[in-house]
C-alpha cells in the first residue's frame, strides 16, 4: 500500500472507530448544547452591559459561542484526542510495536487524530451549531468564499491541536505518567484558545500575548475568519507557521525520545 493510501486508511479507521460510540456521541451533543445555552445567556448579559465588547456585536458573540461548542471535541481543546492512548502505549512499552510499523510514528498518529476530529466535528458539532443558529440571532457569512476559508482554518486548527498534544504525549517517555501535564495543557487550552472568553476582550499585554500563542489558532482565529473580522490569508499564515513549528518540535522530541526505547531481544 502506498504511503498516501496507508494514511488515508488510518484516517478512515479513526473515523469509523469513534462512530461506534453512539451513546457517547449523543451524550456529547446534549452536553455541548446545554453548555452552549449557559454560555450564550452569560454572553448576552455581558454584551448588554458592554456592547461591542472585543469588537463583536451580540450576534457575533452568540455565533462565537456555538462555534466553540461545535469544534470543542473535534479539536480536543479540553483533551480527549489520541494523546491519552499514545501516552498509555508509551507507559506500557507498546509503542515499540508502533515503531516497528512500516509507517512514520508522527504521521500515523496525526492521521488517526484527523479521523477522530472529523467524526467529532460531524457527529458531535453540527447539531449544537445548527440548534444555536435556529434559536438565537447569529452572524453567519452569506458567501461561499468565507465558508471555504473557514473550513481551511479548521483543517489547520486540527494540525495545530495535534501538534500541541503530540508534544505533551511524548513527555511520557520521561515522566511515565502524563496526567499532570495533560491537566495543565487542558487548562491552558481552555484559557488561551478563547473557550472561556474571546481573546479579543483580553486587555493590554495579556491579550497581545495570548493572541500569539498556538492555542489561539484553535478557536479565536477560525472564529474571526467566519465572522469577517480577520484576513483569511493572514490567518492561514499564522496557523501554518505554528503547525510547522509544532510538528517540527514533535519530530525532534520524537527522535530524542525513541532513543530511550529498549525492546527485549533487540
Amino acid at each position: 500500500m502506498g504511503s498516501g493510501r496507508l494514511y488515508a486508511a488510518v484516517v478512515a479507521g479513526g473515523f469509523r472507530r469513534y462512530a461506534t460510540y453512539r451513546a457517547a456521541t449523543a451524550a456529547g451533543v446534549f452536553t455541548n448544547t446545554v453548555f452552549g445555552l449557559i454560555l450564550v445567556y452569560t454572553y448576552l448579559a455581558l454584551w448588554d452591559e458592554k456592547p461591542h465588547l472585543g469588537g463583536y456585536d451580540q450576534a457575533q458573540a452568540v455565533t462565537y459561542v456555538w462555534l466553540g461548542q461545535a469544534i470543542f471535541a473535534a479539536l480536543a481543546i479540553g483533551g480527549g484526542g489520541i494523546e491519552g492512548e499514545l501516552m498509555e502505549r508509551i507507559r506500557t512499552g507498546d509503542v515499540a510495536i508502533d515503531l516497528y510499523r512500516p509507517a512514520d510514528l508522527q504521521l500515523w498518529w496525526l492521521a488517526a487524530d484527523v479521523g477522530r476530529a472529523l467524526f467529532q466535528l460531524l457527529g458531535r458539532g453540527v447539531i449544537p451549531f445548527v440548534f444555536g443558529a435556529l434559536v438565537f440571532p447569529v452572524a453567519l457569512p452569506g458567501d461561499v468564499a468565507t465558508w471555504g476559508a473557514f473550513l481551511v482554518t479548521l483543517v489547520l486548527a486540527m494540525v495545530v491541536g495535534f501538534g500541541i498534544r503530540y508534544l505533551v504525549a511524548l513527555l511520557t517517555f520521561w515522566l511515565m505518567d502524563g496526567t499532570g501535564v495533560t491537566h495543565m495543557t487542558m487548562l491552558a487550552g481552555f484559557f488561551c484558545s478563547g473557550m472561556m472568553l474571546p481573546l479579543n476582550v483580553f486587555p493590554g499585554a495579556l491579550g497581545d500575548v495570548v493572541r500569539e500563542l498556538p492555542w489561539s489558532a484553535l478557536l479565536q482565529k477560525p472564529a474571526d475568519v467566519l465572522l469577517g473580522e480577520a484576513d483569511p490569508w493572514g490567518t492561514f499564515a499564522f496557523q501554518g507557521a505554528w503547525a510547522v513549528v509544532l510538528l517540527g518540535a514533535g519530530r525532534l522530541l520524537q527522535s530524542v525520545a525513541t532513543r530511550r526505547v529498549v525492546v527485549q531481544g533487540g
